[in-house]
């Protein structure tokens, strides 16, 4: 471990965009490539988009390239290379197989040896038909999640979660009152929903926490037809944006300063605000309609 690694409170974080395809193994070379770049210009942490491994939207051709965590390649690959390259490398998430008929959407955080520091399953799933004609159907293939969770840094505690958790709010005011500094949400947000809410989620969630929140995205027209929003994000506690990919493959870095989070805090100490109260219920008059 570096010194700054270990006393700085300011670390460099990288976001590797990516336009996923349907080969597992074309995709762990292109995320490799990226995130060789992103050690090269000096980044402590690096972060992968969400499904970097494969963008499938077939259930059959998924369920033929995947495995368990145990025998899945991308996730040995990428282990390897954390360890190589002394970095702490967040896997935005990969399609595990957890049964027959299921599989998890599952980050990892791998720490520098390789070892991996925490897993979490994606909670809330994108069951959605957009205006566009678009449908999905999440929950036809993935276990939801359970479980928040946060991993510790050497700088910053990180908060854990996946694209479309980040339209509930609720989660990540848990992480934050669980000690998360730092908040992330490696996506494949559709070019639709992105266009309309992207910005405006990672900046609320990063703002209503006093936070930092790094978002690795897939990015512009995949092989499966499927069009991904990319503008990969570093936003500040303050809501600034530090850092914004395009919709191309890509490297973003920025600096985390931790004092922001304290800065923000100071501000704002809406943390420390939550009140409990009783939810809404239906008066008497309308009762009586």
């Amino acid at each position: 471990m570096t010194a700054k690694m270990a006393g700085s409170r300011k670390f460099t974080a990288a976001c590797v965009q990516m336009q996923g395809t349907r080969s597992v193994d074309r995709n762990i070379e292109a995320a490799v490539a990226l995130i060789r770049d992103a050690a090269k210009r000096g980044a402590d942490y690096v972060q992968t988009p969400e499904q970097t491994a494969i963008m499938e939207l077939k259930r059959a051709k998924l369920f033929e390239a995947i495995t368990d965590e145990e025998n899945d390649k991308a996730l040995a690959a990428f282990r390897k290379l954390a360890a190589e390259l002394g970095i702490w490398l967040h896997v935005g998430s990969l399609a595990i197989r957890v049964s027959e008929t299921q599989a998890a959407n599952r980050a990892f955080v791998i720490d520098p040896q390789g070892a991996i520091a925490a897993r979490y399953d994606k909670i809330h799933m994108f069951d959605v038909d957009l205006p566009n004609g678009e449908t999905y159907r999440e929950s036809a293939t993935y276990r939801p999640g359970t479980a928040a969770v946060v991993a510790d840094l050497p700088w910053a505690r990180l908060g854990l979660s996946i694209c479309y958790d980040i339209r509930f709010p609720y989660l990540y005011r848990a992480l934050a009152k669980a000690g998360a500094t730092v908040l992330s949400a490696p996506a494949a947000f559709t070019k639709v929903t992105g266009e309309a809410h992207w910005h405006l989620l990672q900046r609320a969630r990063a703002v209503e926490n006093g936070a930092f929140l790094i978002s690795a995205a897939q990015g512009g027209m995949h092989e499966n037809g499927r069009a991904t929003y990319g503008h990969s994000l570093i936003v500040a506690p303050w809501g600034e944006v530090l850092a914004e990919a395009g919709t191309e493959p890509e490297v973003i870095v920025a600096e985390i300063d931790l004092a922001k989070v304290e800065e923000a805090r100071g501000r704002v100490p809406s943390l420390t605000h939550d009140r409990t109260f009783q939810p809404p219920v239906e008066t008497q008059e309308r009762r009586a309609s």
